[in-house]
């Protein structure tokens, strides 16, 4: 008896199970900016992104049971994080240009303030 037969009728309904939560999760990506969490729209699509990102790799690149890879994944993943946040906390330490971002700067300006056009460099 045969134990490496493949059901692919079952294996089919998956991926059509995906497909559908990967469109569903697109329309959210288009109506999240208005319907909900409008005050941190940046975190809500990155975090849409990052489901439609799992589920993409997992399935349709076939590494759901690749158990190293998965490990790895998540090391690497560990490691830039690691080292974005010591980039950024560094960046923000040693920011020099306060006065000239137009970030920083806007909330030095008074509200009815009116900005001039920038010089040419």
């Amino acid at each position: 008896m045969d134990t490496n037969t493949v059901n692919y009728q079952e294996e089919k309904k998956v991926y059509y199970k995906v497909l559908v939560g990967l469109l569903l999760l697109t329309a959210v990506t288009f109506i999240q900016p208005h319907m909900f969490m409008t005050e941190s729209t940046f975190l809500a699509q990155m975090l849409i992104a990052v489901v439609k990102a799992y589920l993409i790799v997992m399935y349709y690149m076939h590494l759901k049971g690749e158990k190293l890879i998965t490990a790895m994944v998540w090391f690497s993943l560990a490691l830039v994080t690691v080292f974005f946040v010591i980039v950024i906390g560094i960046d923000v330490v040693n920011f020099q240009f306060g006065a000239e971002s137009h970030i920083t700067a806007a909330a030095e300006h008074s509200a009815g303030a009116v900005h001039a056009t920038p010089a040419a460099h």
